[in-house]
């Protein structure tokens, strides 16, 4: 995980590299020491890579960023793991979740970000970060679901 932070800090540019590095080094810190990882630690690894995005962009739900898809996507796969869902269930609902947030973005005016600066002009549009948000929890489901 960290290799890939240090990847994404590298070749990514804006903002959304910064933001998706934090999110892979909080992941790797929550789960360090592991060499295998139960539900309960890819759910907490998740969730820690929503919390280092939000952290890392001081953003908040409503803001039209990735954190719109992000945060409600880490809270669905927590609930759906304590309801005894499985991982794949679990990363299910975190899909969907992250699906709908990001689609909510295009009722949103950006606050934060590069799409900020065009104000009511990036109304009907969805967030870009938040699209990001949908492909990268899409890839964890495909590949661990």
């Amino acid at each position: 995980l960290n290799t890939a932070a240090k990847s994404f800090l590298n070749a990514v540019g804006a903002s959304s590299g910064p933001l998706y590095a934090t999110a892979f080094m909080r992941g790797a810190a929550a789960v360090k020491g592991k060499t295998t990882l139960a539900g309960a630690d890819f759910i907490a690894l998740f969730q820690a890579m929503a919390q280092g995005i939000q952290d890392r962009g001081k953003a908040e739900i409503g803001e039209k960023t990735m954190v719109d898809a992000w945060l409600p996507a880490a809270q669905a796969a927590a609930a759906a793991h304590a309801s005894g869902k499985t991982l794949s269930e679990s990363l299910a609902a975190a899909l969907q979740a992250a699906e709908r947030g990001a689609e909510a973005t295009k009722e949103m005016i950006a606050a934060k970000g590069r799409s900020s600066r065009l104000g009511e002009r990036s109304l009907g549009h969805m967030d870009p970060g938040a699209a990001s948000a949908v492909t990268v929890i899409g890839a964890m489901r495909k590949s661990l679901g």
